[in-house]
């Protein structure tokens, strides 16, 4: 595995104030556990437009020097062929939707930032299991209930630019959006309802809490909580929606994996974010802004 490169520069605006109601609690499976699910939607439209809940970052990147090296910048005709003619688009969410890794976040609000980045940047690189991963990183945090939405207050999630009008050049095409990822749904939930994504096109991982707003684990069952499950999950909405053609687009190895029969038929490496050498070498097409993909779909 080649080594990854270092993370690219961002210059970032600064953060907005969000309001976020009080999630409603919905009792699971598991009979000791609670399940968090944010009721929705999740903002009233009229305070989303007006307080802008998620917040669409201006940024500057300054590419990776070897950058430029890579054979896939030009995207085949093959490859253009398949995106033009594309049924569904899954996206990562973390350093490819928006700017930050969700967790990482998370970790930072309550004091675990270091250690759980240390941990996501092996995730992201495929240098350990990602279940393994991830349930280091979230032992790390245990967050409560009161802090997943005390953050989601004060730090909201940024959108990458340019991803909104990708997804609603998309739509206009009546290309199915799906948001897939290794993150929280708790985190994600705000993003899709910015980018009017359906709930029920979100494949992520769900943290439990107890009766009285403490931690108490996450879901196991999700295909997102263990290595491969992106792959899973792909290859389960395509079963589902019998689309002719899809494409995955991210920034780690575990968007990678999708790429596989049955499921993605591209992998798009979205690097706007953060450079993995390793990953872009081994995608279809590699890209630094979304306007790359808008033009090939006009």
């Amino acid at each position: 595995m080649h080594g990854m490169a270092s993370p690219i520069s961002v210059r970032t605006s600064p953060r907005h104030p969000l309001s976020v109601p009080r999630s409603s609690l919905v009792r699971s499976t598991h009979a000791s556990h609670l399940v968090i699910r944010v009721a929705d939607p999740l903002f009233p439209c009229a305070k989303l437009s007006k307080a802008r809940a998620v917040v669409a970052a201006v940024m500057e990147v300054s590419k990776a020097p070897s950058s430029s090296g890579l054979a896939n910048r030009q995207p085949s005709k093959e490859v253009l062929e398949t995106w033009r003619s594309v049924n569904a688009v899954c996206f990562d969410v973390d350093s490819t939707v928006c700017l930050d890794e969700g967790i990482d976040e998370l970790a930072d609000f309550c004091g675990a930032g270091q250690a759980v980045a240390e941990w996501t940047t092996k995730a992201m690189t495929g240098t350990v299991p990602f279940e393994e991963a991830l349930a280091a990183r979230i032992s790390l945090i245990k967050p409560s209930l009161s802090q997943v939405e005390d953050c989601l207050e004060k730090r909201p999630p940024r959108i990458s630019p340019g991803i909104a009008d990708l997804i609603k050049t998309l739509k206009a095409n009546n290309t199915e959006v799906f948001l897939v990822s290794g993150g929280f749904r708790q985190m994600i939930k705000p993003v899709a309802f910015d980018l009017g994504i359906p709930t029920e096109n979100i494949i992520a991982n769900q943290l439990l809490f107890g009766s009285s707003g403490e931690y108490a684990g996450f879901d196991p069952t999700e295909p997102t909580s263990r290595s491969g499950g992106k792959a899973v999950a792909v290859q389960q909405i395509r079963q589902d929606h019998g689309y002719n053609t899809l494409v995955m687009i991210g920034d780690g190895a575990t968007d990678l994996e999708a790429r596989q029969p049955g499921g993605a038929d591209l992998f798009i490496c979205y690097a706007g974010v953060q450079m993995r050498e390793a990953v872009a070498a081994k995608a279809d097409w590699t890209v630094f802004e979304f306007e790359e993909l808008i033009s090939e779909l006009s």
